[in-house]
């Protein structure tokens, strides 16, 4: 696959000038950083934790993703309880209700590409809505959140010795949906908004995630002995849908959190600085070669953004 990161890209080039030109004072950005083990843990680790506590869009998405995640997993411990204690499933059929969660995620797939494709098309005749951070990514999440919480209400209400066994087998399904909607469009939303810094919220993420999936469900056959199936699963219906206003709550104020960001902030005014410099440049070397003035031209950008950095 090709290489799409930035910096590494302009280390290449910056090779590729030295080996042609015989150059050795040609450096790409990245080969001029400070790196070891102070760099490292003093930027590079406390970066997604200075991001979960100071950024909004980080702290909520971590907190979403993270109950999506940990009821997920927690449904290995509910779904024995429901097709075994409740229908007599063998140990080997109880794990086949999982096929329905598996089939929801496939076809959320097919609404993700339908997404995805309106997107493009709507960014090509530049849609004013296609240019809006929060409208690029979060409708899916709009979609999946309420089908989240209806496959939790389905499942518990419908487990019952009474009722056929496929009636909450599928609610499997809007819950693969929901889930895979929640997690795609969360992740992208997040990517788009930090850009550069899009790593290390995706390892805030990844992190927050990891944690409750690892411990919420210990508490599960606890909880579903407790309670029962049917108000174990509506607990978990309740606080997910106290979960699914955050994407329409993004929607709404999102451009205005991002704009209270400090590191958004940080991102737009590289922005600037670069678009001052491109043009500069432009001005500069109008009557040098095109290719030539191309390349230098992204070269002194990448150095822009590292000095900005």
């Amino acid at each position: 696959m090709p290489e799409t990161y930035g910096p590494s890209i302009l280390k290449k080039r910056a090779q590729r000038m030295r080996k042609e030109t015989g150059n050795p004072n040609i450096f790409a950005p990245i080969e001029l950083e400070k790196k070891g083990a102070r760099q490292m843990i003093t930027i590079t680790l406390t970066r997604p934790i200075r991001m979960i506590l100071f950024e909004a869009i980080v702290l909520f998405t971590c907190l979403y993703l993270s109950i999506a995640y940990a009821i997920f997993y927690l449904f290995f411990e509910a779904y024995p309880l429901i097709f075994e204690g409740i229908y007599g499933f063998n140990t080997g059929t109880a794990g086949l209700p999982f096929l329905a969660i598996g089939v929801g995620a496939f076809l959320s797939t097919g609404i993700f590409v339908y997404w995805d494709s309106a997107l493009a098309r709507a960014k090509k005749v530049h849609a004013r809505w296609s240019q809006i951070e929060e409208y690029r990514r979060l409708p899916l999440a709009c979609i999946g959140g309420p089908l989240y919480v209806i496959s939790l209400f389905w499942l518990g209400w419908t487990a019952n010795i009474n009722i056929h066994w496929i009636a909450p087998v599928l609610s499997g399904i809007p819950f693969g949906v929901g889930f895979m909607l929640i997690f795609m469009a969360l992740i992208n939303y997040v990517a788009d908004a930090y850009e550069i810094f899009a790593a290390s919220g995706l390892a805030a993420t990844s992190a927050c995630r990891s944690i409750f999936g690892a411990f919420l469900p210990i508490a599960a056959r606890p909880m579903y002995r407790s309670l029962g199936i049917a108000w174990a699963s509506s607990l978990l219906g309740f606080l997910s849908l106290g979960m699914c206003i955050i994407p329409f709550a993004f929607i709404k104020y999102g451009n205005r959190i991002r704009a209270n960001s400090t590191f958004c902030q940080e991102l737009r005014e590289k922005k600037r600085v670069m678009e001052e410099e491109r043009a500069r440049e432009r001005s500069d070397n109008s009557g040098l070669d095109e290719e030539a003035g191309k390349t230098r031209l992204d070269l002194r950008d990448g150095m822009i953004a590292e000095r900005c950095e």
